[in-house]
């Protein structure tokens, strides 16, 4: 078994924060003896193993400790206790810029990132025309790199980056600021670096990247290293520590605006919606391909006979994703409500995507025709990111079935089964 590419043991790391900066030089020498500092923990004992040719996550809050164990990996900085040893040469790109000499145009930049990163001259001339194609900014390579824009220095410094035949790659969040486009490049090129062994370290708040592309992360909080290990298990472990706190902001903000009135209508009213978890309990988030269940309490001042309830779900862009109403009765003898009470609806796999969706809850008569009340946004459903990934804005929760081939049988083509009888096939996530 080869050793692996980067062994972090006991890495404390410690800043000095200042409470006041001099601001001239006459201040700095006069008040040497006097500047006031607190000492700041960045990292409290964190300890990380990365296997040789692996992707690895670093993942946590802001202000965790993840770019500063990024830049004791590269060497950048010097932890204040512990050790780090790297087999192979490291490649970074830590943040916007740097490297760069603002002064330099881009083609002599990409020459200098280059030359630090242990490169010869004519090792940079081969790969120079790479690089420029990479980053899409041959119509400027020759503008000093000042005059780009935050885009164009992700785009030129990802593409030395990863041109120089690293063995150890390190980014940071900076990819993130380059357009779509470029961010699936960068993905694809990732990809191609890691079939051909090279080991990935990444700092990222997508934790969609970390579960699809990652072998194993470290979660870090407040420089404590929480949980590691397989990325998808240390993904859900952060999502689940968001996710409470995430809830106990909106039950919080919930409360506060439970003052707001209400507008009801003449005969029927719309009392409110609220959502039950799969045990019941109130909960103002869901979960993809959990239960879930909205419930819809209404208030009859006088007998109603077959109301129909219903609700309209809104994404965050105001488009509709779903209607759902209760069947019209047209005939008499359907139930009569009267005073107080709810509906619920049942979702077994809510197939929402992660977002924030507003719910407008109606009540009309019995044929659906006329509306006794209509209350917009009524309740706001926030859909957190689950253990199972979730694409686009809903899941279809289907399933697939046996490859089919496509055969000649006398005139025409048809479709005959491979297996027989079809049996369904897993889809990823889905549990035996």
């Amino acid at each position: 078994m080869s050793e692996p590419a980067i062994i972090a043991e006991d890495i404390w790391k410690r800043f000095r924060v200042y409470q006041e900066r001099p601001s001239s030089l006459k201040e700095r020498v006069t008040k040497l003896s006097r500047d006031r500092y607190e000492e700041f923990w960045a990292l409290k004992g964190v300890s990380v193993t990365v296997p040789q040719g692996t992707m690895y996550g670093l993942v946590g809050h802001n202000g965790s400790g993840k770019s500063s164990l990024l830049r004791i990996m590269a060497g950048i900085h010097r932890p204040t206790k512990g050790t780090v040893t790297t087999h192979g040469r490291i490649s970074a790109l830590l943040e916007l810029g740097a490297g760069f000499h603002p002064d330099l145009s881009g083609r002599e930049n990409v020459y200098l990132n280059a030359a630090i990163l242990g490169l010869s001259k004519k090792e940079t001339d081969n790969l120079y025309g790479r690089i420029v194609e990479f980053s899409g900014l041959s119509e400027f390579i020759d503008t000093p790199v000042k005059h780009y824009s935050s885009g164009m220095y992700v785009r030129l410094g990802f593409s030395v980056a990863v041109h120089v035949d690293p063995q150890i790659l390190i980014v940071d969040e900076v990819v993130a600021v380059g357009d779509e486009e470029f961010q699936r490049r960068c993905f694809e090129h990732l990809n191609r670096l890691r079939s051909k062994g090279t080991t990935i370290v990444l700092v990222t708040h997508s934790l969609d990247l970390v579960q699809t592309m990652c072998d194993d992360a470290t979660w870090l909080d407040h420089g404590d290293a929480k949980a590691q290990g397989p990325a998808s298990e240390v993904a859900r472990r952060y999502l689940n520590q968001v996710n409470e706190h995430e809830t106990e902001r909106i039950e919080r903000e919930a409360a506060a605006g439970n003052e707001d009135a209400v507008p009801h209508g003449t005969t029927m009213s719309i009392d409110g919606v609220e959502f039950l978890d799969g045990s019941g309990n109130a909960t103002p988030v869901g979960t993809p391909l959990e239960p879930l269940t909205i419930r819809v309490h209404w208030r009859a001042d006088e007998p109603v006979e077959s109301p129909v309830l219903s609700f309209v779900v809104w994404n965050e862009n105001g488009v509709p994703i779903a209607h759902p109403s209760m069947i019209p009765i047209h005939e008499s003898g359907g139930p009569v409500y009267e005073g107080a009470g709810f509906v619920d609806y049942r979702i077994e796999k809510l197939s929402l995507s992660p977002g924030v969706y507003n719910i407008t809850a109606a009540a009309h008569d019995r044929a659906g025709m006329t509306a006794f009340d209509r209350v917009d946004n009524a309740a706001t459903l926030h859909v957190q990111p689950g253990s199972v990934l979730v694409r686009g804005v809903v899941d279809l929760v289907g399933s697939w079935r046996p490859l089919e081939r496509k055969v000649t049988d006398g005139p025409t083509d048809r479709l005959r089964p491979a297996v027989t009888p079809p049996q369904d096939l897993m889809v990823p996530g889905d549990t035996p």
